[in-house]
């Protein structure tokens, strides 16, 4: 069973509410109910916000978290920065990706929460990025080689700061700094602050306080107009390199088995 099906199966028992008594309080067909029940369906993004506003949780939580007797919400992050989060759906109700260009980068430090500037960013929508929020960010700069300055990174909205994994990047959108794309070091909920790297290392690693952040958007993937290269003939001195690699480890095993 799917995690939406079954959170709304769970919580509707939970709230005493027979198909038939549930589908009146949201406003549509027992019929309906039923096919999201049992998988035979899924919700529309809006009536999926209506069903998490009934039942008092994200959604976030409802399409990303198995709700059972033992789930509790997650902490979030700094509270200061907790809000509801502007998005825009296209005529089949398939929630569009915003795209924050280079020129708009400025501005979305100031915009980023008015919904009036969020629906005049341009806007489209991919099929593979769903059962999330997501928003494009143009790049620039060549601090995070081998992607190319001008490459739109796709992020998904992180709401809760603490589910930050070290190793992974993200966009991070902050009063000092902007609109960067770094990998992230460490944990959030442990240290107060994020330790940014990028993966050119001639650029030195920093740390931003969670009072500077105003957004985090996990990468999901980018597009580039820049095609990979092939990867080069291997030289001699490269082969000669790798062999003298497989001697050392060939001794420090041998060395090991003594």
């Amino acid at each position: 069973m799917s995690i939406i099906s079954s959170n709304i199966k769970f919580l509707r028992k939970r709230k005493g509410l027979t198909q038939q008594q549930f589908a009146d309080q949201i406003g549509i067909k027992r019929s309906l109910v039923g096919a999201y029940e049992e998988e035979r369906a899924e919700p529309k993004y809006e009536l999926l916000k209506n069903i998490a506003s009934f039942f008092e949780i994200t959604v976030d939580d409802f399409i990303n978290e198995t709700i059972n007797d033992k789930w509790a919400p997650k902490p979030k992050g700094d509270p200061a920065n907790l809000r509801i989060l502007t998005i825009s759906v296209d005529k089949d109700e398939n929630e569009n990706i915003e795209m924050v260009p280079l020129k708009a980068s400025a501005g979305y430090l100031n915009g980023y929460a008015d919904p009036e500037y969020v629906a005049q960013l341009p806007k489209f929508y991919l099929p593979m990025f769903k059962n999330g929020t997501f928003r494009a960010f143009e790049i620039k700069g060549d601090s995070m080689l081998p992607l190319p300055s001008g490459s739109i990174i796709i992020g998904e909205y992180l709401e809760n700061w603490g589910d930050l994994k070290s190793g992974d990047t993200y966009v991070v959108v902050s009063k000092s700094d902007g609109v960067v794309y770094k990998r992230v070091t460490g944990k959030f909920k442990e240290q107060k602050k994020l330790k940014l790297v990028s993966d050119n290392p001639v650029y030195e690693p920093y740390e931003i306080s969670g009072e500077d952040i105003l957004e985090i958007w996990k990468a999901k993937g980018y597009i580039s107009t820049q095609l990979p290269e092939p990867a080069p003939e291997p030289t001699m001195e490269s082969l000669t390199a790798m062999m003298a690699q497989m001697q050392r480890s060939i001794s420090k095993l041998g060395q090991g088995n003594n």
